[in-house]
């Protein structure tokens, strides 16, 4: 039995952040129905599509462990069929533009007295409140006015956002962690309630102490390509053979360990965090010149030698081909498909992604089917 058997979740939420986070409880087991209008959901078509047909690996990857079921919300038997289903669901999760859900007759007010145990789910750019609360948001715009983009890239170049789509599956697992914390509550008191995560200050979350070093000393830390500022040396380098390292000394025993190798132990300008950071360029050339004059091979090896860190920089292609990775399960195949495993290990429930993304109204058939033959379906067990 997985952790999260017999919860039940209604995903009316599109693209990535909020259906991320639905991805996630269906990994522990929830029963997650995907409610998709009459088009298909846009990640069905967003990026790289299968050599064979069918919809696009982005669908088949967040859409895993879910239940397909299209209704036309804008038509009253379709708002019907998802009033019932939420009256009788524990989560439900939206990620319509603030005031959309209301202007459906989906109040969560409504929604509350018809169904006091459901917990709902909301993610937007910008959360449900502020002046920002009507702009549209993506994690791009996230990344770039939690101050994340200004950060990355050369310290002569153009700020840049991150290639992936980070902050829509960060915001994702703040989704399910903050579901899990809300159920927690539910489970001792009976009382469900409204859920307000967005996209902005996910991202902003993993800027750490930088807003107390900007209010508390009126520090603005610069772009430093791979380099952090206490951190020294941090970031990658190319070795003789054209192959790129990533080094880290971010521990004082492993810096010492590095100096050593480089051949500069006991130079005053690096005895400290404070003085590496203040020679960082001195420091950053070392190590380029170190590694340029070594294999990869070579350097990795004289870096295990020292116990210090360094790995080389992987391509996907790489990734996949991993042992570690490869005996611990990390990337499994689904239908076909190859994606990364449920995300934490859990010894006694573990995860499990029972498919990949299912087909355009795979499951309408059923469960409107079980809906018209009892109201109550699907009432909880006892429930």
């Amino acid at each position: 039995m997985q952790a999260l058997e017999g919860l039940r979740v209604v995903d009316l939420a599109t693209v990535l952040a909020g259906p991320a986070a639905a991805k996630y409880l269906a990994d522990f087991g929830a029963d997650v129905i995907k409610v998709e209008a009459p088009a298909g959901d846009g990640t069905r078509r967003m990026g790289w599509m299968p050599p064979g047909g069918g919809d696009a690996y982005m669908w088949q990857t967040v859409g895993r462990g879910k239940r397909s079921v299209v209704l036309d919300l804008k038509t009253t038997a379709g708002l019907e069929a998802a009033r019932t289903l939420i009256d009788h669901a524990d989560v439900l999760i939206e990620n319509f533009r603030p005031g959309t859900l209301e202007r459906l007759g989906l109040d969560p007010e409504h929604l509350l007295a018809r169904n006091p145990r459901l917990v709902v789910l909301r993610v937007t750019g910008f959360g449900q409140t502020g002046p920002y609360r009507s702009q549209p948001g993506f994690a791009s715009i996230a990344e770039a006015m939690s101050g994340f983009a200004g950060l990355s890239g050369d310290p002569d170049g153009a700020p840049l956002l991150p290639p992936i789509a980070l902050t829509d599956e960060l915001t994702g697992i703040v989704g399910a962690f903050a579901v899990m914390v809300a159920l927690r509550h539910r489970d001792r008191t009976g009382e469900g309630q409204v859920v307000d995560v967005n996209l902005l200050e996910s991202i902003l979350q993993v800027m750490g102490p930088l807003p107390a070093a900007y209010a508390g000393l009126g520090y603005l830390q610069p772009r430093l390509g791979a380099g952090i500022p206490y951190t020294v040396p941090r970031g990658t380098y190319e070795c003789a053979d054209g192959v790129w390292i990533a080094i880290s000394a971010s521990a004082e025993s492993v810096a010492m360990r590095v100096l050593d190798l480089l051949g500069v132990a006991g130079d005053p300008r690096f005895a400290t965090f404070t003085g590496r950071a203040e020679h960082r360029a001195e420091l950053d050339a070392l190590v380029r010149e170190w590694c340029a004059a070594r294999t990869a091979a070579e350097a990795l090896a004289a870096f295990a030698g020292a116990e210090a860190a360094a790995a080389r920089v992987y391509s996907i292609a790489d990734v996949v081909a991993d042992p570690h990775l490869v005996e611990r399960e990390a990337l499994v195949e689904v239908d076909g498909v190859l994606m990364a495993a449920p995300v934490a290990r859990l010894m006694a429930t573990p995860g499990e992604i029972r498919h990949a993304g299912r087909t355009l109204g795979a499951d309408t058939e059923a469960v409107l089917g079980a809906l018209a033959a009892d109201p109550t379906w699907p009432a909880r067990d006892g429930g």
